[in-house]
């Protein structure tokens, strides 16, 4: 639901609805695609970022028709950033996917304007090099068949006009364009509910150590509070309800996480990642709350989940991710390996205790009343319910295909090779 709309005169110019960011990359594209003949209508989209968002000065002073606002916080949050951790989705093993999640869900909201405002053809200002280019058309092919799609980072026509930032800059102030940009900017920030995105800049250098002062949602673990703090954190169906014996919404209840395991330098990831363009490049990510919730989530299924049922899960982890990375979060394939996590989700309810110190954090407990944990199996002690002859013939049975093999050998003259 658009928050906020507003607009200046207008003739009869095509529409095109700009994915509008208030830096100084959309700033200047709204003015080239108003110079160009389209009536651009700026939509910023609130993702829980947590700054002030309210562009429309900005947006109409650079030459757009109509600046809209729209809050779509709270379906990033559960049908996103919640989906996610059911999944146990994180690319290549570590990313946790937050700038990837939440660009679906902004088209999906871009999508809606141009609906509404009778137009097929939007625009982004997406490089040619990054990923978000990919998931913001992959989402809008899907979401509207015939859109037209305008990058001007990937025109000729604008790179020669504007090949840098450097340009930019100097195009905004030949324009009156009101924007707050310097040529130098150490690195480039991307926020939003989930996590901080940290690129370019100095971190280009690999082997380059982020600055304690980059981070925004974490307290560098050295100088984090010297005395650990425990969080209980309550499942239902996967799904994150609460922590420490309260209920919370679920927007407020990733806030809060995210001020508690920040607070303890938890949720800091710095990788080399391989993009879906094919180039590497390197993030520095900070997801305090989502690193809690992935692990409370993970302890969890442990109890609650068939040892077969996680193995094949798990097998399917990597594709789930990568499909969410690349931008196909509305995709067929997608949608069915969804339909596999709900039917996994059905019995991963209770809660797991977890001690957060200094950037690390650890499980220390779990419970579930649909444990699949029996003490009476379990135990080490005499008695029990559980028959030790039984694993005698199991062994035998399981050992068969070796002791065949081995027989082979033998026979071959190969024994002890």
């Amino acid at each position: 639901m658009a928050k906020k709309a507003s607009s200046k005169g207008s003739g009869a110019r095509e529409k095109c609805i700009l994915l509008y960011s208030g830096g100084l990359d959309t700033s200047v594209i709204v003015h080239w695609l108003d110079a160009k003949g389209y009536d651009v209508i700026c939509v910023t989209i609130d993702v829980g970022q947590q700054e002030d968002i309210d562009f429309e000065k900005k947006a109409l002073g650079s030459g757009a028709k109509k600046f809209i606002i729209k809050d779509i916080t709270e379906d990033f949050v559960v049908k996103g950033v919640f989906q996610c951790i059911r999944a146990e989705a994180k690319y290549e093993g570590r990313y946790l996917l937050g700038t990837s999640i939440a660009r679906p869900f902004m088209i999906k909201a871009l999508c809606d304007v141009a609906k509404a405002e009778g137009t097929n053809l939007i625009a982004h200002g997406a490089t040619g090099k990054g990923n978000d280019q990919c998931r913001f058309e992959l989402a809008a092919y899907a979401l509207i068949p015939g859109a037209r799609i305008l990058a001007p980072w990937r025109m000729q026509e604008f790179r020669e006009l504007i090949p840098g930032r450097k340009e930019a800059i100097a195009y905004a102030a030949k324009h009156n364009i009101p924007i707050q940009a310097t040529a130098k900017k150490p690195w480039s920030t991307d926020p939003n509910i989930q996590h901080r995105s940290h690129e370019a800049g100095e971190l280009e250098d690999p082997w380059y150590k982020p600055r304690d002062e980059m981070f925004q949602l974490i307290t560098p673990p050295s100088k984090a509070p010297d005395k650990a703090e425990t969080v209980e954190v309550e499942f239902e169906r996967g799904f994150p309800v609460g922590f420490n014996g309260k209920r919370y919404k679920p927007v407020d209840l990733l806030h809060k996480l995210n001020e508690i395991a920040g607070r303890n330098g938890v949720g800091i990831v710095d990788m080399v990642e391989n993009r879906f363009v094919g180039m590497k490049s390197r993030g520095v990510y900070e997801a305090p709350g989502a690193t809690v919730l992935f692990e409370a989530h993970r302890d969890l299924e442990g109890l609650t989940l068939d040892r077969k049922v996680i193995q094949i899960r798990d097998a399917l982890i990597p594709t789930y991710a990568q499909l969410v990375y690349d931008g196909f979060w509305f995709s067929p394939a997608k949608e069915a390996l969804d339909a596999l996590i709900e039917r996994t989700q059905e019995t991963v309810t209770g809660v797991s205790r977890l001690e957060l110190y200094k950037g690390s954090l650890r499980t220390t407990g779990r419970k579930s009343p649909y444990s699949l944990y029996d003490e009476s199996i379990a135990t080490m002690e005499a008695g029990g319910s559980y028959n030790q002859d039984d694993a005698t013939g199991f062994l035998r049975i399981q050992g068969l295909p070796t002791r065949i093999q081995a027989n082979l050998r033998r026979k071959m003259g190969k024994q002890g090779d």
